[in-house]
């Protein structure tokens, strides 16, 4: 398989992440590719791969969460001296920051108007309240927990609306999801370096990151973001589908007793609430699927689904909190 980077990956930090996916200490987390040179067809680097069987998103009975619980466990306690240097930083606040500047571009904040954790409401009325678990067949993007279905009208394109006119419910949940954005500190957004230390993280962690090698077992692919950071992020997807109400109570404690019974440090210990460490992450995976659902949907001319609704409203919960306080430079 041969897979074309995006053309504006830094090349120094793509070689690193290509040499760390084919070290050996690594060899039965990631899948390793078959060089660990670049190669370059026009403007994009292209690196080189085994095939991999990836997860049925027809079944999701059969996803693989305790596998993907275990490989990120190791992940995590992988000994950064051993592996190539410089380890580049963990791309999940850069992600984030990407999908909010592509909500800026499907719906461009409103002149004189700032979302912050000390404004009063968004324009328009007040979202409803969740009503509980929606979803629809996962899908290789990762934005989707596999199983559930979505319903016609939420799913319906916006009718007899003229291109580039103003949608009012959708400027009102871009507003929520910007307040959301506003009660995480800056590093998270992108805007600043994160804290010092933490471990080899994914970046980009969902069940169509896993395929099948080609000696058998479960292997994490697509190494794209993959650094140093903070290995909370790593649990954020299925933490904010857990509290968004998208993953069932049974799944989630599957995934995060295997995480922690393999030696994760990202949770805590066996027994405690695992919030506290997963927290910050969780919500910033939210803000970062609601921005990107609201993209995708005004690009597509349509109103946002279920689920993707349901992302929206976790977003104005989280902006009813306090904000997250910077860190403070040692004096």
């Amino acid at each position: 398989m041969a897979k074309a980077h995006a053309g504006d990956s830094d090349p120094d930090a793509l070689a690193v992440r290509i040499r760390v996916a084919g070290d050996p200490a690594l060899a039965g987390v990631l899948l390793p590719p078959l060089r660990t040179g670049l190669g370059l067809l026009g403007s994009r680097r292209v690196s080189l791969w085994p095939y991999g069987a990836p997860v049925a998103p027809d079944r999701p009975e059969e996803a693989p969460w305790e596998p993907a619980a275990e490989l990120l466990a190791a992940l995590h306690r992988t000994p950064l001296h051993h592996l190539p240097y410089p380890l580049p930083p963990m791309r999940g606040p850069a992600k984030l920051a990407r999908a909010l500047h592509r909500l800026d571009a499907a719906h461009p904040p409103r002149a004189g108007v700032r979302a912050s954790a000390g404004q009063d409401r968004p324009p328009g009325p007040a979202p409803s309240a969740g009503e509980g678990p929606g979803g629809r067949p996962g899908d290789p993007s990762g934005e989707r927990p596999p199983g559930g279905g979505t319903s016609g009208r939420a799913a319906a394109r916006i009718p007899g609306r003229p291109a580039g006119e103003v949608d009012p419910e959708a400027a009102r949940m871009a507003w929520l999801v910007r307040a959301a954005a506003a009660t995480l500190p800056g590093w998270a957004r992108g805007e600043g370096p994160a804290p010092s230390g933490g471990a080899l993280c994914h970046g980009d962690l969902h069940l169509g990151q896993l395929v099948r090698g080609p000696a058998g077992g479960w292997r994490l692919i697509d190494v794209d973001d993959l650094g140093l950071g903070t290995p909370a992020w790593d649990l954020a997807r299925p933490a904010a589908w857990y509290a968004a109400g998208l993953l069932d109570t049974g799944t989630w404690l599957r995934f995060l007793d295997a995480y922690r019974a393999a030696g994760g440090p990202a949770a805590g210990p066996v027994g405690s609430d695992p919030w506290p460490e997963l927290d910050l992450a969780a919500r910033a995976l939210t803000v970062q699927t609601a921005a990107l659902a609201l993209a995708k949907a005004a690009r597509e001319r349509r109103r946002l689904d279920d689920v993707e609704r349901l992302m929206v409203e976790a977003c104005a919960r989280i902006a009813s909190l306090p904000p997250d306080l910077e860190p403070k430079a040692p004096s």
